[in-house]
């Protein structure tokens, strides 16, 4: 068995998995427990509440390792988070592997630790249990607080030279909106739920995602969508043209809006050159919240 830990900027989610290393689609999760994030996220207690939790997890099991998917960009030997936008900038460049396993040790628990890109994770879920099992070129997009990004090109995650490849959140759309990472004009700047909240409480209106899109149909809440979906649009065109992907995948807590792929397709075709026009296929995540929890146990060593 196998531990996979889905790090958020609010919530921490933990699960015991089986079959990683058996049958092709005898995955499946044990048990989760789910909890949030300290609400400081300092580092000390960020890493004895996930320590705490796989101890939990792992007593009574024969547990192999840990995988964590957490919300940022890794380096290439995917030890050190580069930077997570959400957290404190004590987190720029930690070793998060041999800091967990350090808290780890403290309780008993000799277990080694991975860490990848949470979007990474994502992908590679709805790859081993998802929308894209049998496929080797696809694309997901998680939709919350940030935007990100995974991408499986010819059958493997796609990293990059820098370890940082598949931060679509981080393609430039316009504008000149400050990013949480340290650029401007970013995608997730228009169209996290983070960057549409801000915007429906300027015009006076919910800013909880699900209570705006409800509000759809009247004027003032379509004024302030109409700029999450375009550049939602604008993201999805512009990965289809460079990686040119079987299917593209919404995941994260926007995704289960009503209607929501319907309109991003409408908003993308436009975009699109003409051969890649019929080519699109915008799907939800088949997994939910648990891709990232398949994902992140699928890289434990």
């Amino acid at each position: 068995m196998r531990i996979g830990i889905d790090l958020g900027g609010h919530t921490l989610i933990a699960a015991l998995i089986s079959g990683m290393e058996g049958t092709p689609g005898r995955v499946g999760i044990e048990r989760t427990i789910a909890g949030n994030t300290p609400s400081g996220r300092c580092i000390a207690d960020v890493m004895s509440a996930m320590a705490g939790t796989i101890a939990e997890l792992a007593r009574g099991h024969d547990v192999s390792g840990v995988g964590v998917a957490v919300p940022g960009m890794v380096d290439v030997d995917r030890r050190h988070n580069r930077r997570l936008p959400n957290f404190p900038i004590e987190w720029d460049d930690l070793d998060i592997s041999e800091t967990l396993s350090r808290e780890l040790k403290l309780r008993g628990c000799q277990l080694p630790v991975a860490i990848e890109n949470d979007a990474n994770c994502y992908a590679l879920g709805e790859g081993i249990a998802g929308e894209a099992v049998g496929m080797s070129d696809f694309i997901v997009l998680t939709m919350g607080t940030g935007i990100g990004g995974g991408i499986v090109a010819g059958g493997r995650l796609l990293t990059g030279a820098h370890g940082m490849a598949g931060e679509v959140g981080h393609v430039v759309v316009g504008g000149e909106k400050p990013c949480g990472c340290g650029g401007v004009g970013h995608a997730e700047t228009l169209a996290a739920a983070d960057g549409t909240s801000k915007r429906a409480e300027m015009a006076g209106l919910p800013g909880d995602f699900k209570e705006l899109w409800a509000k759809r149909g009247e004027p003032l809440a379509s004024s302030v969508l109409d700029e999450t979906l375009d550049a939602m649009a604008r993201t999805i065109a512009t990965v289809y043209h460079v990686l040119d992907p079987e299917i593209v995948i919404i995941g994260g807590g926007m995704s289960r809006a009503p209607g929501l792929r319907e309109s991003l397709h409408e908003r993308t075709t436009p975009y699109l050159s003409r051969p890649f026009k019929n080519m699109l296929d915008v799907r939800i995540s088949k997994l939910g919240n648990d891709a990232a929890l398949y994902g992140a146990a699928s890289i434990a060593l």
